[in-house]
């Protein structure tokens, strides 16, 4: 049978559709790209913004409009949230929840079109970790290597706990053993990944900390990315880590949300602005070089013109280096969709083209900053029209350089020259990494 694949969403998503694919595969399907006549079409959702669930319903007309015959099977959060509002849609054969996820082969025998869609979505409370890793990018030197999943938060305007379920981690002895899988495989940079990440607690008690502590102890020859994670989790320690760190790359993702006391309290962050405030200086302190990026949310309930101007002001303030702007959209079933004083969709589009032109300023202000500095760049994709590689720096720079197409697919040294929109023109530098450096990989476990 050939099956296909589309996924909306978080890099997590990506990963765990990666390891569907896989074990399709292994059950003797033929994975196919989608778009392409097809048997059989998983699509894995997400339903954090409006626009995740239209799209889902877009992706299912169009499979429908290529493949008419073909099995339709709907998972990921928005499968989990609203089943039975996908099982409505023209051509839908199954749904499946975050639980039954990895269970498809089990719950489906028969991959043919059925006459009534079946559902298949139960409650959460006991569902476990599921193992997933994705490539990312135009070839295979990054990879996402997914920790943990779920989350014990109650943002009032998040429907993760609702989808995902309460959080979990993967068994810490397995995490050396999938480094060294991933390292053996090719890729250069793994990006440890999670819904929030920072929570990871082993059933032996390690937290994030012991994961960046064990890299450290392997010495493995790739670098590490951390993923997105909780400022109230970013731990001094942890700070510290990457601060002395050759390895794990100096660059947080660090979600704010906003700037405002009052609109931070109604979303139920469990920190202050005053607190990220000092975090963010605290790491900028110990590493100058470090890439910050942010994630805020826009035209929140009761969010007026004066709330929105302490979030931008704080922004504007802080030394981060790019933002990632959501604007609010309701969820149903979370307390902020119920709050007064909703925002017009005019006012929360034009507050998200205002913090996304301070994010493009932030984000060259920080590539300024960094100009004639040596960095350590993977080329992943080459521009045969320009004879360049494009790759990303340890601190996150997105960076093209001159060099032949041979060129292999190792991190090189290169000078940062001059600022081109939004790239960075860089030469290779007289001093590349001997292969010894990057080929130090110690096992710890027998």
């Amino acid at each position: 049978m050939n099956v296909s694949f589309y996924t909306l969403g978080c890099k997590l998503n990506y990963a765990e559709s990666a390891e569907l694919r896989h074990r399709f595969e292994q059950s003797g399907h033929t994975v196919v790209e989608f778009g392409e006549p097809t048997d059989a079409v998983i699509i894995n959702t997400c339903t954090v913004t409006e626009n995740a669930d239209t799209e889902c319903r877009k992706i299912i007309r169009r499979v429908l409009r290529t493949s008419p015959s073909a099995f339709v099977g709907v998972t990921g959060c928005y499968a989990q949230l609203q089943p039975e509002e996908i099982a409505s849609i023209d051509g839908v054969d199954a749904v499946f929840g975050s639980k039954e996820k990895f269970k498809i082969h089990d719950l489906i025998t028969d991959f043919s079109k059925k006459e009534t869609p079946q559902v298949y979505v139960s409650d959460l409370e006991d569902v476990g970790f599921e193992e997933a890793r994705s490539a990312e990018g135009d070839s295979r030197t990054r990879a996402h290597l997914k920790l943990q999943d779920g989350c014990n938060y109650n943002c009032s305007f998040c429907t993760i706990p609702l989808a995902r379920g309460k959080s979990r981690s993967m068994d810490f002895p397995l995490i050396e053993h999938k480094i060294q899988s991933l390292i053996e495989e090719g890729f250069h940079e793994i990006i440890l990944s999670g819904i929030n990440l920072g929570d990871y607690e082993s059933n032996d008690g390690e937290r994030f900390f012991d994961i960046l502590h064990l890299i450290e102890q392997l010495k493995p020859k790739a670098r590490f990315r951390i993923g997105s994670i909780e400022p109230n989790l970013l731990k001094p320690e942890i700070i510290n880590l990457v601060a002395q760190s050759h390895i794990i790359a100096p660059h947080f993702h660090i979600p704010l949300q906003s700037g405002s006391p009052e609109m931070l309290k109604m979303m139920r962050r469990r920190y202050k602005a005053e607190y990220y405030y000092n975090l963010i200086h605290t790491i900028k302190e110990k590493i100058p070089h470090c890439c910050i990026g942010v994630d805020v949310i826009v035209g929140f309930p009761g969010e007026t013109e004066e709330h929105f101007m302490e979030t931008f002001n704080f922004l504007h303030q802080l030394p981060v280096s790019y933002l990632h702007v959501f604007t609010y959209s309701e969820r149903e079933n979370t307390p902020a969709a119920i709050f007064p004083g909703k925002v017009s969709q005019n006012i929360r589009k034009e507050r998200t083209n205002r913090l996304r032109a301070l994010s493009d300023m932030k984000r060259q202000e920080f590539y300024r900053s960094q100009l004639g500095t040596e960095q350590t760049i993977i080329p992943e994709s080459y521009n045969n029209e320009r004879s360049t590689w494009i790759g990303w720096s340890d601190n996150y720079i997105r960076t093209e350089f001159a060099a032949n197409i041979s060129l292999l697919q190792k991190p090189v040294k290169v000078i940062l020259n001059s600022l081109d929109s939004d790239i960075v023109s860089a030469e290779l530098s007289e001093n590349q990494i001997e292969e010894k450096q990057w080929s130090n990989y110690i096992p710890l476990l027998v």
